[in-house]
Order: structure tokens, then sequence, then C-alpha cells
């Protein structure tokens, strides 16, 4: 069986143009390449470079063979402007977000671009199902076939999951919705009950294609979507929007198929399951069960109840910039652990010139990733790589965890979870289980907090403050560390 006849069964959609089968396979090369270039920051630019060279080959062989024609057999130039003006719209929407979005946005960016993905799905599921024989998936009494009806099912239903969803983590990342869980009574109930119902209406409309099936599938999707983010913490956020962009893969390559188009498949089953092995690797270093993610409001009830305990009064070292300028001047390795804290406070150039600055005095100066700092995947590599901070000292930590018993200094810069040992002592602590930078193996730990009232978003004090060898800078984590560079350069005195 030559390509042609491959694709043409496996959509369902007669013969394909065999350059736009060629044309496709190209594209999703170049998508795997893509995704292989992000693996790695130093690479990231040239796997940008491959998707948007992929994508533009994909969309203009859509439009060649997918345009409109005329009885005469010639193009309908109203419908290719249309299309043209929607794209360039939506070119200018992008150009302008990507260059005045700050770095400290990006994970509530990423939430709301997943939304706009899921809400496509929706809407060309929509127009699928009320125009059927304009997509080729009817018969000519307008019947839409069976195996079109699952694509349709379940392309609505991932697409409508990956909008409200989305909408949810979007609110609770921009702050505009508490980031504490919100628990709703019997709501493993309410959510298994709902997505039984989905998987049953999805079933039930392969035999009967009312209207009252297909709205309804859509409805309990969208309420789905929001019941299944809601419970769940800030400290979750990295899994969750991980999982989203697994979610709005899945609804492209459904999508992909209802349309028959070969390129939307391809690409959305590599962001589909390159999404899902993201979020396994994320609940792994979290600690997390990968089906409690699926289902759902996973590790909510400890949180909130970790969150609810009364904090202990225990005695702990304040220090300033010009001992911590100091004490990191006087050692030979210094290991810099940032988090979240920075990013709110974006502090990543100042933290950035405060290595540097080190590095003019022979310190050996490296920076500790935690997978799960901060609020998506990857968050404080981005913002670190926006303030040019070397590729090679920045290690992850499998790399480095063994290296911070040489450390002379560990200075932590708003990473709270992540470095708590009760993830290792403590087995009521909701994060017990998780793997964490060994901070407190230093022989100093510099810890930048903004005050000693707050904890972080797993709701859990950390015993690294209030340790002999600790001292605590409390303040604005830029502030924080300008008067560092300052003192360091000798401008602070």
């Amino acid at each position: 069986m030559d390509v042609q006849a491959i694709l043409s069964a496996a959509t369902g959609h007669g013969a394909v143009n065999p350059w736009a089968a060629i044309a496709y396979l190209v594209a999703g090369i170049l998508f795997i390449l893509a995704l292989r270039g992000l693996s790695s920051p130093a690479t990231a630019q040239s796997g940008n470079r491959f998707g948007m060279i992929g994508m533009t080959i994909a969309v203009v062989t859509t439009l060649l063979t997918h345009m409109p024609k005329g009885a005469d057999g010639v193009l309908d130039t109203i419908s290719l402007v249309e299309i043209l003006a929607a794209i360039g719209i939506g070119a200018v929407i992008g150009i302008v977000m990507a260059r005045r979005i700050a770095m400290t946005a990006m994970p509530q960016l990423v939430a709301a671009f997943h939304s706009l993905v899921g809400l496509a799905a929706v809407a060309v599921a929509a127009a699928a199902y009320l125009n059927p024989q304009a997509f080729g998936i009817a018969d000519a009494a307008g019947q839409i076939f069976t195996v079109s009806r699952v694509e349709m099912g379940l392309g609505i239903a991932i697409g409508a999951i990956t909008f409200s969803g989305s909408v949810i983590a979007f609110l609770k990342l921009n702050g505009n919705m508490s980031g504490s869980p919100i628990m709703l009574p019997g709501r493993h109930i309410i959510n298994l009950g709902t997505l039984a119902a989905i998987v049953g209406l999805t079933a039930y409309f392969t035999q009967d294609q009312s209207p009252w099936v297909f709205w309804t599938i859509t409805g309990l999707s969208f309420a789905i979507g929001f019941l299944l983010i809601i419970p769940i913490g800030g400290a979750d956020m990295p899994v969750v929007v991980s999982m989203l962009n697994s979610y709005s893969g899945w609804a492209a390559a459904a999508m992909g198929f209802t349309l028959g188009n070969t390129a939307m498949i391809i690409t959305g089953a590599l962001v589909g399951s390159s999404g899902a092995i993201l979020s396994y690797i994320m609940c792994r270093a979290m600690n997390r069960s990968f089906i409690s993610v699926i289902a759902g409001g996973f590790g909510g009830d400890d949180a909130a109840a970790g969150a609810g305990g009364a904090k202990e009064q225990r005695p702990w070292k304040p220090g300033s910039a010009d001992d911590a300028a100091f004490l990191m001047s006087q050692a030979e390795n210094v290991i810099i652990v940032p988090g979240y804290g920075m990013a709110v406070a974006q502090a990543q150039h100042a933290l950035r010139e405060m290595g540097d600055q080190l590095k003019k005095e022979g310190v050996n100066v490296k920076y500790a990733i935690h997978p799960v700092a901060g609020r998506m995947p990857g968050h404080m590599n981005v913002l670190l790589a926006e303030a040019n901070v070397p590729y090679d000292e920045v290690f992850e930590l499998e790399d480095i965890n063994g290296e911070f018993a040489q450390a002379d200094v560990a200075f932590v810069i708003g990473a709270n979870d992540v470095t708590n040992p009760a993830a290792k002592t403590d087995k009521s602590s909701p994060i017990y289980g998780m793997p964490i930078l060994d901070v407190a193996n230093a022989k100093t730990v510099l810890f930048v907090k903004r005050s000693m009232g707050g904890v972080g978003y797993a709701g859990v004090d950390n015993d690294v403050f209030y340790m002999d060898q600790t001292m605590m800078l409390l303040g604005d984590a830029k502030k924080m560390a300008d008067d560092i560079v300052k003192a360091l350069s000798g401008t602070g005195h």
C-alpha cells in the first residue's frame, strides 16, 4: 500500500494529495527536531526555528489543499482574504504579547494559550457537527460517519476540558483566584459521575447524533475541566500546566482526524505524548501519583491540612546584604538556588550580576534547579536564560545535589518547599517523599525570604530557617540581590 492509500485509510477522507502528504511529513520531522531542540536551553533557539518552519509549511500546505473553490473550479479569493486577515490579526496579537509579556508572567501566558487551543478544538468540532458535509464526514442524508462521531466526541470533550481547566489555572496563576485548594463536598463522586456521563454519552453519540447529545457532552466537559482544577493548590501548578499542555495536544490530534489533516494529527500527538511524559517526570519529582493528576485535586486535602496548623515560634539568625557579601566573597564554592520568590521579585538579572561579581572574586558559582521550582515546567531555567546566565553553570537536582556537602555557601532565593527537609523526615507533611535540594548540607545557608511570617505554597514551615548555619536575609529578593552586588563591588559601604 502506498503513502496515499495509507493516509486515506487512516483518515477516512478519501484521496490525499501525495505532495501534501510529503509536505506534512517534512513538517512532522521539523516538529520532532523542535522538541529535541527545546530539551536544552543551549539548543532552544534552534528548536524554536525548526518549529516555526514546520508550522509555516503545515499552514501553507493546508491552505493550498483545502481552500474552497467555486463551481467553475476557481479559487474563492474572498475566503482566502478572510483567512489571511485572520492569520494576520493573530500574528500581530502574538508578536505584541511576546514582546510585552514579562518572563515572570510566562506561566499564566502558557495557561492562556492552552485555553485557546482547547477552545479552537471545541469550535472546530461544533462547526463539523453543524455542517458535516462541508467537512466530508457525512453521507448524502447528513448522517455523520460513526468513526467521525467518535473523533468528534473525543475532540469536543478534551478541548472543552482543556479550555475550562486552563482558564482556572490562569486565574490561579495570575492571582485573580486564590491559589489555595478549593474543596467541594463530595468532589470525587461528582467528578467520577461527570466523567462517566461524558464517556456514556460519547458512546451513545455513535448511535444518535441528536443535538441534545452533542451539546450535553460539550457542557459536561466544560464543567469537569473546572471541577478538576479548582481543588489543586498553587504548589502543584507546574504539573497542572504540563498536563493541560498534554490535553491540548490530544484535542488537536482528535480534531486532526475529524478534518483529515495529517499535520494536526502529528503535531497533536507529539504535544500530547511529550506533555504526558513531562507530567509523569514532574509527578515523580513531587512524589505525586500520575493517576491522581488525571483525576484532579491531588494533594489538596493534605496541603490544606498542612496550611492550617499553627506555626511554632523558634529562634533564627538575621543577616544583612553586607554579611552575605562578606561570606560569599570568602567562599570557594557557592551554589545559588532560585525559586518562585525570585520570579515574583523579578530578581534574575540582579542575581546574575551577583554571580558575575562573585566570579570576579575567584568564587566558583553554580545554580541548582529543582524540576518543579516556580509555576511551570522549566520556569527557573527560562528566567536564568533571560538573564544570560551561562548554561554550563545551571544544573538539575540529580546532577548537583551531591555537591551541597562541599559547598561553602548555599544561597537560596525564594525557594521554600523544594529545600524543605520535612519532605524527608515528616511522614505527615504534604510534601513527604518529594526529592529536595539538600541545601542543609552546605557549611552556610543564606536564605532570602520576604518575611518569617509566610510559608511556601504547601503551607509547611522550613526547618532550614532555624539551623545554626543559616542566616535569614529578609526583604524583597531583587533589592537584597542588588544590595549584595553593591557590597561586593565596594559601593555599598
